[in-house]
């Protein structure tokens, strides 16, 4: 079952300080350095990375709503 749900987070100035921790970064990297490099991933790889850059854009978009104050639209 397909749906969305919408939540409201309190997005205070510490939102700047967050970021994926250092190994998640690294097999990030890994990951996108491997298939740049024309090294096939695993299904189960990439699913990961897939999954690690969702998390990555998210984090950027919390980062950027919380430097701009204001509403947000949905």
């Amino acid at each position: 079952m397909a749906g969305t749900v919408h939540f409201e987070l309190p997005l205070g100035g510490e939102l700047k300080h967050f970021r994926l921790p250092a190994g998640v970064q690294r097999r990030l990297k890994e990951l996108l350095d491997r298939q740049d490099g024309g090294q096939a991933l695993t299904a189960a790889e990439r699913r990961e990375a897939e999954g690690l850059v969702e998390l990555a854009e998210m984090l950027s978009l919390l980062k950027l709503r919380a430097a701009k104050p204001g509403p947000v639209a949905a």
